[in-house]
């Protein structure tokens, strides 16, 4: 499986090739290294990018590039809302290491003790598979969801809805990719199976789970569940995806498979980021165990080079020495990357409303693009 496979697996399609606090928010100056990083991500193609930077001595600072609607050329809204696609994990994880942190359940428990019967045939086994292993990435099994490659497509599956029960049930028809703990692959579908497992251990939605764990205490008030809704909360940037025909789709309106994803925005998902690695949401033990990284395998390193992956986590190396954190997202015409310092102090996110999945090289480019404004913004280079 080569890197095409990779950016699939992390919910980023590219079509045709496969499956706040003390201070206040500031503009980013126009001559600043942020803006120009902004807008270096704009001019790859990427119809609107909003980027939010917290420094090390507490400052918000915003930028923002291109358009929100390419009908009516409205500006990019600093405080947008978008879907976050797998940035979401990093939200399961936390609730996971809680209710570890409170007896309720062990990163050794098996699926089988939480879902009986869920995972099962075709050589998957529950019994074999820990929490661990779906929260690591290594658990084996394989992801099989549903998705559009062409605006036509797009057209005929953006109202779809899945159960998670039926994701489940499409990795099930396939084998699985290795034995539990034998290696490293990405898998939404672990991901749903952990959510089902907060569910069971909880006997509450996981929506209300990580409302209370996580949304209230911080205070984000921009993060919702569309559920079922293919519209977004305003204000947003209108979603796009650039199809390998060459044709850049408006792609806003749609369900998206995951039925857990969320909406957000870049001051929530910093503040969530700060005060995850701030130490605010975790005791140092679960922190640490979030922490412990595992290597990546190939293709999704050509994505994350120097990644590795802990529970929900992602640490990365960064240019100026260090490593950071984080968890990027992609899906429904909007890429989110992330990055937050080891001591929470500093932080990064970016927001692109616009997929440019005509190309794997457009696609690296486009991460690479917002990978150089985390680092240059972590490094102190803003």
């Amino acid at each position: 499986m080569g890197a095409t496979a990779g950016l699939v697996a992390l919910g980023i399609t590219v079509t045709g090739l496969g499956p706040a606090e003390g201070s206040a928010t500031r503009p980013g100056h126009p001559d600043s290294r942020l803006q120009r990083d902004t807008d270096a991500i704009r001019a790859l193609g990427v119809t609107g990018v909003q980027a939010r930077v917290t420094t090390s001595d507490g400052r918000h600072l915003v930028a923002t590039s291109g358009v929100a609607d390419r009908a009516t050329g409205r500006p990019v809204p600093p405080t947008g809302r978008f879907r976050i696609a797998s940035t979401r994990k990093a939200f399961e994880a936390v609730v996971l290491l809680q209710l570890v942190e409170e007896h309720r359940l062990s990163l050794d428990d098996t699926v089988e003790r939480w879902l009986p019967g869920v995972v099962r045939g075709n050589g998957n086994d529950g019994h074999r598979i820990t929490v661990r292993h779906l929260l690591q990435n290594t658990s084996g099994i394989h992801d099989d969801l549903p998705g559009y490659t062409t605006p036509e497509e797009y057209l005929q599956q953006r109202y779809d809805v899945y159960t998670r029960e039926q994701l489940v049930a499409r990795a099930m028809n396939h084998r699985p990719d290795f034995a539990p703990g034998a290696g490293w692959n990405y898998s939404n579908t672990g991901f749903v199976l952990a959510g089902m497992i907060i569910e069971r251990a909880t006997g509450r939605s996981l929506r209300q789970e990580v409302t209370d764990r996580i949304v209230s205490p911080l205070g984000l008030h921009n993060t919702t569940w569309p559920g079922t809704s293919p519209s977004l909360p305003r204000p947003h940037a209108r979603a796009y995806q650039l199809f390998e025909t060459g044709e850049l789709m408006d792609v806003t309106e749609q369900v998206l498979v995951d039925p857990d994803s969320i909406v957000s925005s870049t001051r929530d998902l910093d503040r969530f980021f700060r005060a995850l690695l701030g130490g605010r949401l975790l005791r140092p033990a679960q922190l640490a165990e979030m922490r412990r990284t595992v290597g990546i395998n190939e293709d999704i390193g050509a994505i994350w080079p120097g990644g590795r992956y802990g529970l929900g986590l992602v640490s990365r190396p960064l240019p100026c020495g260090g490593v950071y954190w984080g968890h990027d997202g992609g899906d429904g015409g909007y890429i989110t990357v992330t990055g937050v310092s080891d001591d929470g102090r500093r932080s990064a996110v970016v927001s692109m409303s616009a997929s440019l999945g005509d190309s794997l090289d457009h696609m690296l480019g486009q991460q690479r693009g917002a990978d150089t404004l985390i680092q240059n913004a972590l490094c102190g280079r803003v």
